[in-house]
């Protein structure tokens, strides 16, 4: 690295753990307090100091030093959030804030100095503001630097442009915050930065290693690096307040639209586009309101309404749209409504495709299905998206046109294969060993074939059915029945022993149908440790005469029919 270090205001609230603790948790930080990590102090308030507590002091000791100490323990995440307001507030007056850890924060100093009139005046200005907006005591260094300006902020101190290196000369080495190092340079006789930053580099780094020779450079003022400062997030969320309560769904799905286009011309104006909605609203008797839109592709204004509108109705009229129970109807019209862009990204232009997979023909179904959907509701247009499963359906689910098309379990679909005469299946574990398939011709029982020489992948689901995949899956499964040759019941034992070979079946009240051709048995023994969802079955895919073919299963002793084979 080379250059001059940049000029570094940093802005530090002494005891941050403490003020933290008081602000989330309402500890009194006037009081004796101490914040402990691995039962050893890393900070203390002012009266706790004044008892003789320092940081690294055993929580024994400290309490022995002062019996009325107050203990918290030491929480990363509450000091962060509660360090958050003094940022924003920091924002406020200048651009381009680091936050260097909760407590301290830094930014470049030429910037503000220039327009607030000088290094020490955007200083005082900085902290003025902090206290004011957040009732926080803070104090701000200038200097050459990162590590010089925190130094220099503990002593509320200017430093020159140039003395950097001089400033930090005096200090000890235990300045530096690593404790390991500091003890091993005072016995070697090294008591001081400037003492350190006179040693040679290339003898710092063949004995201390890479972080003491980071730590050479911070003791010579030559901390370079640039401020990592951090975009504060834009705020997109739109908010309209009614005096009249909104009670009505025609009053709903006109306020709908006006939020929805203000929305989506403040998100057209940073160039991104929704695609995770969420709306909240409140009752005029303080009731809360909260549900989450989520959409597999951009959000446009008319959408955004059309989401909106369907929710407030759901609201309003007591109905989830999903064929559950209905919520309880809110007991007063809304009087805030709240849009809040939960998921964006960055809007592109749309690139037809090469090969017509995108361009003016989807977006001609995709504005006719939404319109549908406009008119009818969400439910009126769904799609279906294949996932991971044992059974064909649970392969399927369906979702309402827009919505995120996730499977409802994980794991590839099952793999289309071509039906000419007979079926060659990959057999899934459990029902024939690996590298085989299964032929199924018309007028005989499944044989297997050799897969010498290929590789057949794993199913995700043992026990799933091989493809192809059924092209009628029965809402209800049908009764039937199965015999063998001898017109007695084929059953099948715990151990998957067909008793006979089955020759003909019975759906319902129907004729018999000879089976001219069989597959399976293929196991399925679901959530066993379970007994009161435990579900044990067995599957088989089955010829008939007249050329149709089914899917069997016999659970309890009892078959039935679960999909049709085009």
């Amino acid at each position: 690295m080379s250059g001059a270090p940049q000029r570094t205001l940093l802005l530090w609230c002494p005891d941050w753990p403490v003020l933290a603790a008081e602000i989330v948790d309402g500890v009194p930080a006037t009081d004796p307090v101490v914040v402990l990590h691995a039962n050893r102090v890393v900070a203390c308030s002012e009266r706790a100091r004044a008892e003789g507590i320092r940081r690294g002091l055993r929580r024994r000791e400290a309490q022995g030093r002062c019996p009325h100490l107050t203990v918290v323990d030491h929480d990363p995440g509450r000091d962060a959030r509660a360090f958050e307001p003094v940022v924003a507030a920091v924002e406020e007056v200048v651009a381009g804030v680091e936050v260097i850890r909760p407590g301290a924060c830094a930014t470049a100093a030429r910037g503000p100095s220039r327009y607030l009139g000088g290094e020490e005046a955007a200083a005082e200005r900085i902290v003025e503001h902090v206290a004011q907006s957040c009732a926080v005591e803070s104090q701000a260094g200038i200097a050459d630097g990162v590590f010089a300006a925190g130094l220099a902020a503990r002593e509320g101190r200017i430093v020159v442009p140039g003395g950097t290196r001089e400033f930090l000369a005096g200090r000890p080495v235990e300045a530096l915050g690593r404790p390991a190092l500091a003890d091993l340079l005072r016995r070697l006789g090294v008591r001081t930065l400037g003492d350190f930053a006179a040693l040679p580099a290339g003898d710092v780094l063949a004995r201390f290693g890479f972080d003491g020779a980071l730590a050479h450079r911070l003791a010579g003022g030559r901390d370079d690096r640039p401020l990592a400062v951090r975009q504060p997030p834009a705020d997109l969320v739109v908010t309209a307040d009614y005096d009249e309560p909104v009670d009505r769904v025609d009053a709903a799905a006109f306020a709908a639209r006006t939020l929805a286009e203000l929305l989506h011309e403040r998100l057209a104006a940073y160039g991104l586009a929704c695609t995770r909605l969420g709306i909240e609203a409140v009752t005029a008797h303080g009731q809360e309101l909260h549900r989450v839109w989520r959409h597999d592709g951009l959000l446009t204004a008319a959408a955004i309404a059309d989401r909106v509108r369907w929710q407030l109705d759901g609201w309003l009229s007591g109905s989830n749209g999903r064929g559950g129970a209905r919520p309880a109807r809110p007991t007063a019209g809304i009087v805030r409504l709240r849009l809040v862009p939960d998921g964006v990204l960055a809007q592109a232009g749309l690139q037809p495709g090469l090969w017509g997979e995108t361009g003016a023909e989807r977006e001609r179904a995709h504005r006719a299905l939404s319109r549908v959907q406009g008119i009818l509701g969400p439910e009126a247009v769904v799609t279906a998206v294949l996932g991971g499963g044992r059974s064909p359906a649970d392969q399927v689910r369906l979702v309402p046109w827009g919505d995120e098309r996730a499977p409802a379990r994980p794991g590839p679909p099952p793999a289309p294969a071509p039906v000419s005469g007979h079926r060659s299946e990959d057999v899934p574990a459990g029902s024939a060993a690996a590298g085989t398939s299964v032929v199924v011709p018309p007028g005989g029982r499944a044989v297997r074939r050799g897969g010498r020489g290929r590789a057949v992948a794993e199913p995700p689901w043992p026990g799933r059915i091989p493809p192809p995949s059924p092209a009628v899956v029965l809402p209800t499964p049908l009764s039937a029945d199965v015999r063998d040759a001898a017109g007695e019941p084929v059953v099948v034992s715990a151990r998957l022993a067909v008793s006979a070979a089955p020759a003909w079946l019975t759906v319902g009240d129907g004729r018999p149908a000879e089976i001219t051709g069989w597959a399976g048995p293929w196991p399925v023994d679901e959530r066993w440790w379970a007994p009161a969802e435990a579900r044990r079955r067995a599957r088989f895919q089955v010829c008939l005469a007249d050329g149709a073919a089914l899917l069997l299963a016999v659970e309890g002793g009892q078959w039935l029919v679960e999909a049709i084979y085009d």
